[in-house]
């Protein structure tokens, strides 16, 4: 399974989240908001733009770890990219 994780390497849930999936053998691309700028404004335009973000916009909750999955589904939801509903 290949995902994008964007998140940052300061977030506990990012690094739990990451510490998983490699456990499961993911092939992880790791966009770390806090330490590219592209990485950054390319989040921000999801979050300020995805149905995903609605109940997150406007309220001090940053909304990572975001699981970007091969098959191009968009998630806050680890159990979701990991096969667990």
């Amino acid at each position: 399974m290949k995902v994008t994780v964007i998140g940052s390497h300061l977030c506990p849930d990012t690094l739990a989240a990451l510490n998983k999936l490699s456990a499961e053998g993911a092939e992880i691309d790791f966009k770390d908001i806090l330490s590219c700028h592209s990485d950054l404004k390319a989040y921000l335009e999801l979050r300020d733009n995805s149905p995903l973000y609605g109940e997150i916009r406007g309220t001090e909750r940053l909304g990572i770890p975001c699981f970007l999955c091969e098959d191009g589904r968009v998630t806050l939801e680890l159990g979701e990219v990991l096969g667990h509903k």
